[in-house]
């Protein structure tokens, strides 16, 4: 038997978008060539790239030669993170392809900058130190993946800009969600196709023309990522993001103010006007058995919701970006993500509000 499941999971993948899945098909029939070939069929297939390229430096407010398509945020980032020479300062709540790829490639050489307890940046801490010190980059994120707090990217853009210190903004989870104009002032940028609706496994990278490329092979990209663009999803990626529209936070804040009330001992995280208008995350109430987890219970009931750690109890460590926040290890173990799409309704919210007191009840809370 078929069980529905009512989808809360969007920041972890979105699904893809009419728009996308119309634009891959149409790609695939209408540009089958290696775009770098020289006949007229490769030469179609290069402009089609071209042309994706001049929408999305235009959502970034950038130059079209600024773009290079990647296999997603995690590339990109291994890209920018391979190629500096030097000190590296990164927010402690950067996605793991940020911090991984620091340890990997500027290992000893990397440092992590504090966060306020609500998930902020600490901007006064960062501009106190850049007094003194000038790293080689700086890398903050536009919007949190676990909690939603929307970074101030902007701010730290222009204190790196003064002290004349290269920028990376990871923005997977802003693009598409929050309008993406201004983000081409930075240094470098970063996103991915899955995160608004585009196919899994194509994203881009923003960055200088004499930027060097992570893997070894052909030209393409003018030097800058090596192997044959994925020409149907890098259409899709575009055709998914030129359809996303404005979110509204009205049928979020409502479930918060319902859940607050009818759940005593929930707990939100983050400054409520300044996060993402998909999400929520909420640190649930204690209950007797730890090793039930509120993911398992809510998936069992049929709603599919992501979770920022383990149990403390269990094998796996608490997230990283909750530790840095400054919360206890037990009640990381039970903060729950809900993140919608655009095709979410208010009966969708509200459908998973009595999901979760069901879950509630059964945990004896």
């Amino acid at each position: 038997m078929r069980v529905e499941v009512l989808y809360f999971d969007h920041n972890a993948t979105h699904p893809l978008t009419a728009a996308a899945r119309n634009a891959w098909l149409d790609a695939v029939e209408r540009f089958p060539a290696n775009p770098s070939s020289p006949h007229r069929a490769g030469q179609r297939a290069d402009a089609a790239l071209d042309a994706a390229r001049e929408s999305l430096a235009a959502h970034l407010g950038c130059a079209a030669d600024a773009i290079v398509f990647t296999s997603g945020a995690t590339e990109s980032a291994n890209t920018v993170l391979h190629a500096i020479d030097g000190e590296v300062w990164i927010s402690a709540i950067e996605h793991p392809c940020v911090i991984e790829a620091a340890s990997q490639w500027n290992h000893g050489r990397h440092r992590l900058l504090p966060v306020t307890r609500d998930g902020l940046l600490d901007t006064e801490f960062l501009a106190a130190e850049l007094r003194h010190k000038r790293p080689s980059l700086v890398a903050l994120m536009a919007a949190n993946n676990e909690t939603g707090v929307l970074q101030p990217w902007r701010e730290v853009q222009a204190l790196c800009a003064e002290h004349g210190v290269p920028f990376f903004c990871d923005a997977a989870q802003w693009m598409g969600k929050m309008p993406a104009a201004g983000l081409g002032a930075c240094d470098f940028v970063s996103g991915c196709a899955h995160k608004f609706g585009g196919p899994v496994g194509v994203g881009f990278l923003k960055c200088p023309r004499n930027f060097r490329s992570l893997l070894a092979g052909g030209p393409q990209e003018e030097r800058r990522r090596a192997g044959t663009q994925n020409v149907a999803s890098v259409l899709a990626m575009v055709a998914a993001l030129d359809a996303c529209k404005p979110g509204c936070s009205e049928d979020r804040l409502w479930f918060e103010s319902e859940l607050l009330r009818k759940l005593p001992g929930v707990r939100l995280l983050g400054p409520r006007d300044a996060v993402l208008w998909n999400t929520v995350a909420a640190i649930m109430p204690e209950h007797a058995d730890c090793r039930r987890r509120w993911v398992v219970v809510l998936d069992r009931l049929g709603f599919a919701v992501s979770t920022g750690s383990a149990c403390s109890s269990g094998k796996e460590k608490p997230s990283h970006v909750l530790l840095a926040m400054g919360i206890e290890p037990g009640a990381a173990g039970r903060v729950l993500r809900f993140s919608s799409g655009w095709a979410t309704t208010w009966d969708d919210w509200a459908r998973l509000l009595d999901g979760i007191l069901a879950a509630a009840r059964e945990l004896g809370v």
